[in-house]
């Protein structure tokens, strides 16, 4: 039997990123998804496309998605192409985000209408559309899942997380102290020890 586990990263990530994942699962294929979708209607063109390839030579696939590629891989994937997954500080309420944004930049949304795009200090560009896009296409995510969320993700709310977690079916793991980034030594010991220790065969 052929498992393939399939690492999409978040922005600013790389798909050389699912090295890191390798020696948790020996006894699976791990690669890395090199997208390039910007936007949730662009991840719906693109993945589906990459995970039905991998699911044609492979018995059973996992999912690890983190960040902005968990909400691109919740967007369009479904149990027809991955059969569970692990999500690390998933954006899981798009429309909340880009809100929340909107108040940071303090734009409005009749600002927002009117010029379509707003580009904010912060480095993200507002979109009307993308706005639009994600108040018509909400996320419906049913697939056996594990979460894991950083106590002091600063794009997630704890109650997003858990809403979601809870109205999903998934499992919420939470990281005393951590951020939306896992990236320091502490922070991917934990990592490691939440997959391993979820994924029995690996240790």
């Amino acid at each position: 039997m052929k498992n393939v586990i399939v690492y999409v990263h978040g922005k600013g990530g790389s798909a050389e990123e699912a090295e890191h994942y390798k020696p948790l699962f020996p006894d699976s294929e791990v690669i890395g998804f090199d997208y390039r979708a910007q936007t949730p209607w662009e991840a719906t063109e693109e993945f589906p496309r990459f995970f039905t390839e991998q699911r044609k030579r492979c018995d059973r696939l996992t999912l690890i998605a983190n960040s902005i590629g968990a909400f691109f891989s919740m967007s369009s994937l479904d149990e027809r192409l991955i059969d569970s997954a692990y999500l690390i500080s998933p954006v899981v309420d798009m429309e909340k985000l880009i809100t929340d944004m909107m108040t940071w930049a303090n734009v409005t949304e009749r600002e927002l209408a009117e010029k379509a795009e707003i580009p904010t200090a912060f480095g993200e560009t507002l979109s009307w559309t993308y706005l639009g896009y994600v108040r018509e296409h909400p996320l419906s995510w049913q697939l056996p899942t594990r979460i894991l969320y950083g106590e002091h993700d600063a794009l997630t709310s704890f109650e997003t997380v858990s809403a979601f977690a809870e109205r999903s079916g998934a499992e919420l793991t939470v990281m005393p102290n951590g951020e939306h980034w896992f990236h320091t030594e502490e922070q991917m010991r934990f990592l490691d020890s939440w997959i391993t220790a979820k994924h029995p065969a690996s240790s």
